[in-house]
């Protein structure tokens, strides 16, 4: 039996794919701690640099799928809708994470 007054959290595209994600994130994770260690090591600056690379890498890859199917489902669904105010925040909101993830460029 539910919460008196307690809301469903929204379910988003990533629930189906979120075991897979957070083993992307738990890599990613893993490979923040190499470079760390590398620098705790005293290693060779390049090395550390082609890592913090790789690091960003995998990081634009998560977040590239994230906004891929954040397109497919969320702002599609919004734009199917009907509902236009809907449908105007979730195209704001893509283009603000749009503006964002460009940015890091």
């Amino acid at each position: 039996m539910g919460v008196p007054g307690a809301t469903a959290a929204p379910i988003y595209w990533y629930s189906k794919d979120k075991e897979s994600l957070i083993r992307r994130l738990h890599r990613i994770e893993g490979q923040v701690r190499g470079v760390e260690k590398m620098v705790e090591d005293d290693r060779y600056c390049i090395d550390i640099l082609t890592q913090v690379s790789a690091v960003g890498t995998a990081l634009e890859a998560v977040a590239v799928k994230v906004l891929d199917e954040h397109v497919r489902h969320c702002v599609a669904a919004a734009l199917a809708s009907g509902d236009e105010v809907d449908a105007r925040t979730k195209t704001e909101e893509l283009l603000q994470a749009v503006q964002r993830f460009s940015r890091t460029r």
